[in-house]
């Protein structure tokens, strides 16, 4: 999966409620998130189809229902990437300090 439709899923703050709800309610139908959303279950259905696409949900039949269930594995290279790019920034900004505290002391 691309980090960019994951980026751009979770770029929306509906989704990001979506996801939030099916990681402590999944499995979930659209019927159902739309009764807690001020969203139309079409919209409802426009919003899971991308997190789908990302990789973010995943689609279950049964019967004539269709169920949604969050998959995290996505989630966690995202948080992995996330933890990498902090750990360069607070190396940079500790090169900062170091640089300062000499040029201080000179």
């Amino acid at each position: 999966m691309t980090d960019e439709k994951i980026f751009a899923a979770i770029s929306d703050p509906s989704r990001r409620k979506l996801l939030l709800n099916l990681a402590e309610h999944s499995p979930r139908t659209a019927t159902q998130l739309a009764e807690e959303f001020p969203i139309t279950r079409q919209g409802i259905l426009k919003h899971l189809n991308v997190l789908e696409e990302a990789g973010l949900v995943v689609v279950r039949q049964k019967g004539r229902e269709k169920r949604y269930y969050l998959t995290p594995e996505p989630l966690s290279e995202l948080k992995q990437w996330i933890v990498e790019l902090n750990a360069r920034w607070d190396q940079r900004l500790h090169n900062l300090k170091d640089f300062l505290e000499n040029e201080a002391s000179e």
